[in-house]
């Protein structure tokens, strides 16, 4: 996939930018009080950073914290006004744009929620144009990186072009530790398609416990991420909305100063062509993986036939037990870790029944 935007460079908004950018605040703006005294502690430690609070917060059920409406805007402006810090806050629709822009909001930020909807990320867009604001773009609940790209898209056809995405993980079958599953390679794969636009992580949607926090934002940094989002609450414990994920400010320098931050390039020429050698010794290898997996897919496809002529199911489940037990056992016996060697064998195993499928199906010329 590649995507084209019109992108202003960060650094050329965001005067201030030394990586990590920072951005930080409560999930949900519930009295002025809680918002002054979290914005405080964290402009004391964080002087250039970023405030967020949610103001009008989608919930899955009704009945439920739904945001304090447009007195929180008010009290975003005291926040500037007290600590010097940018504020930003999330908009679903075109009324949101509009009282926030009323009320000088800073930055503005497409949830995860609306993201998967076109036409709300449309309605949005549409209100944009005119407006020089920098504008970022959270993942789609789901893993689709086209809705991602294109939510991206119609931000940047605006007119806006101080963009940036947000990458706060995916709901899946299977989320592992996580709230939600990072699946690091869609965010990979969308700074792949477009290298200019500048990528941030919420560790706090992929953890939903403060105790992954930290490994979550190390990896950010590891990736190559420019920033972190984190929700930070003076008095987690009594939130109203996402309590469960939420640091104090103290916690937050904590974080932030056990980070590694790692640079992208060097100039070290030794390095880089020992460096070099060594790719090259993975490009060799990648190639040779490739072409045994060709042919083991031959193999499939040959058993596929036979299974055909003798009227056989493709999956057998007892076979590919014994397959993947001896495999995990074999992988790890050779210091590979179990949940990749298993993730190994059931690639390779979707695309064997799938090639099976074809056999299976294809029919005979008379």
């Amino acid at each position: 996939m590649k995507l084209e935007l019109n992108i202003t460079p960060l650094k050329e908004w965001f005067p201030h930018f030394i990586k990590p950018m920072l951005i930080a605040g409560p999930c949900s703006a519930e009295s002025e009080e809680q918002m002054l005294t979290t914005a405080k502690q964290i402009a004391a430690f964080y002087p250039h950073s970023i405030f967020r609070a949610g103001i009008w917060k989608p919930r899955t059920r009704p009945n439920t914290f739904e945001g304090i409406g447009n007195i929180g805007l008010k009290w975003m402006q005291l926040v500037k006004q007290q600590t010097g810090l940018l504020t930003s806050t999330e908009v679903a629709t075109a009324a949101h744009v509009e009282e926030c822009l009323k009320h000088g909001i800073d930055i503005l930020w497409i949830g995860a929620r609306t993201t998967v909807n076109p036409f709300s990320v449309q309605e949005i867009a549409d209100a944009l144009k005119g407006v020089d604001i920098p504008v970022f773009v959270k993942n789609p609940i789901y893993p689709d990186l086209q809705l991602w790209a294109g939510a991206l898209e119609r931000v940047n056809n605006a007119g806006i072009t101080k963009i940036v995405a947000i990458h706060r993980g995916f709901q899946s079958y299977d989320n592992g530790p996580f709230r939600n599953s990072p699946k690091w390679e869609l965010a990979i794969d969308l700074k792949t398609a477009c290298p200019a636009l500048p990528v941030i992580c919420d560790p706090s949607h992929i953890a939903g416990t403060p105790e992954l926090i930290p490994y979550i934002s190390q990896k950010a940094m590891d990736m190559d991420m420019d920033g972190l989002l984190i929700e930070t609450h003076c008095r987690p414990a009594e939130a109203l909305s996402d309590a469960k994920q939420q640091v104090t400010p103290l916690e937050l320098k904590q974080i932030i100063d056990d980070l590694q931050i790692r640079s992208s390039s060097t100039e070290n020429i030794e390095l880089q062509t020992k460096l070099e050698e060594l790719r090259l010794i993975i490009t060799k290898l990648d190639n040779e993986l490739l072409e045994i997996l060709a042919k083991r897919m031959a193999v499939s496809a040959q058993i596929g036939e036979y299974k055909k002529e003798n009227n056989i199911t493709i999956l057998q489940v007892s076979h590919w037990k014994r397959l993947i037990e001896s495999g995990i056992e074999s992988g790890t016996q050779i210091g590979l870790p179990k949940e990749f060697v298993k993730g190994i064998y059931q690639l390779i195993n979707d695309e064997s029944i799938r090639r099976q499928t074809e056999v299976m199906n294809k029919t005979t010329k008379k």
